[in-house]
């Protein structure tokens, strides 16, 4: 591999997807692992991600026929608040274990956002088990909600399912806003409701377990049930109102959806698409292109080919290495 070999990594809650590529041959070959990085009271864990990303990329190498990885990008979930120890560690030891010499670092809103829409004007909400819209001018960036299922999150996974189990817990009771379909539909996944506290509380995968239960919100919603409608219209509200907090005001900015909450299909997407229409009537709704994994490989093409042009962030992506005084210094001037 030439001096454009890169590696572009995806760190999200269900684990790794790594990439290794070349500028104008593309990706070359990829692998997953399915163990989520670590975090602890300094952060994600640069070392955990270390400890399975340096034998997965020296493989990818082996097996593309690579020999140099100059570039890195890797985009993780948490980057923005919990980054500080992968801002800290991380370039050093990719350039040691692999010889990395130039680093983008990003937040998973920023590569999902690439992924979805490239680098143009506009916002993208990223849905699966949390969720946060992210948007830009193309000269900083803006970031609404992702504040995890205790705080936020609104209207992601996490949040359909617990509102979903909520009105299962209503039904059980004989109290207000309930719905008796959630409620058999919740048993026949978690048994008894009596016992439910007692399974969740204790875990501490609490939002993947609460999101399992949003796509059973989605089919009594496509059912006919009421009360799993009106959750899927109050999420579609939160999502609408987080894209507007985040979109360029000017011009007429594209609009995108990524994530795997959105395969629910139109029990969720049509209130969505009615809700954005309300709150951004300037702003073009169009498919997502990619994922957040081909966000990175689009930041590494970039970053590769000198093409690279998105805005510089402290806590959203941040370029280390050869480019990265240049694209902090462009970002100035913007600004």
């Amino acid at each position: 591999m030439t001096e454009s070999g890169y590696l572009a990594v995806d760190s999200g809650g269900s684990g790794l997807r790594v990439v290794v590529g070349e500028a104008g041959r593309g990706p070359l070959a990829r692998a997953a692992s399915d163990v989520p990085v670590r975090t602890g009271t300094r952060g994600i864990d640069p070392g955990h991600l270390m400890e399975q990303l340096v034998p997965m990329a020296r493989a990818l190498c082996a097996e593309a026929g690579a020999g140099r990885l100059r570039t890195a990008v890797v985009g993780a979930a948490g980057m923005a608040g919990l980054g500080d120890a992968l801002r800290a560690g991380l370039p050093d030891a990719l350039a040691r274990e692999l010889g990395v010499r130039r680093l983008a670092l990003a937040a998973d809103a920023v590569t999902a956002y690439v992924g979805a829409l490239g680098a143009r004007p506009g916002a993208v909400i990223a849905a699966g088990t949390g969720l946060v819209a992210t948007g830009t001018d193309l000269t900083g960036w803006r970031r609404a909600d992702g504040w995890g299922h205790l705080l936020g999150d609104c209207g992601g996974g996490a949040w359909i399912g617990r509102a979903g189990l909520e009105a299962a817990l209503r039904a059980h009771d004989g109290r207000e806003g309930g719905s008796a379909r959630l409620r058999a539909s919740a048993e026949e996944v978690f048994g008894p409701l009596t016992g439910l506290p007692g399974r969740l509380y204790p875990r501490t995968d609490r939002p993947a377990v609460l999101a399992s239960f949003a796509p059973r919100v989605g089919e009594c919603a496509a059912g006919g049930d009421p009360v799993a409608a009106d959750i899927l219209r109050a999420a579609a509200r939160h999502m609408a109102d987080s894209a507007a907090a985040v979109c360029p005001a000017r011009g007429e900015p594209a609009v995108g959806l990524t994530g795997g909450l959105f395969r629910m299909g139109d029990a969720l997407l049509v209130p969505v698409e009615e809700e954005l229409a309300r709150r951004l009537p300037g702003a073009r709704r169009v498919v997502a292109e990619g994922d957040p994994l081909t966000g990175a490989v689009r930041i590494a093409e970039d970053l590769t080919t000198g093409a690279f042009s998105l805005p510089d962030d402290p806590t959203m992506l941040r370029v280390t290495g050869p480019a990265g005084g240049d694209v902090a210094r462009a970002a100035d001037t913007r600004t």
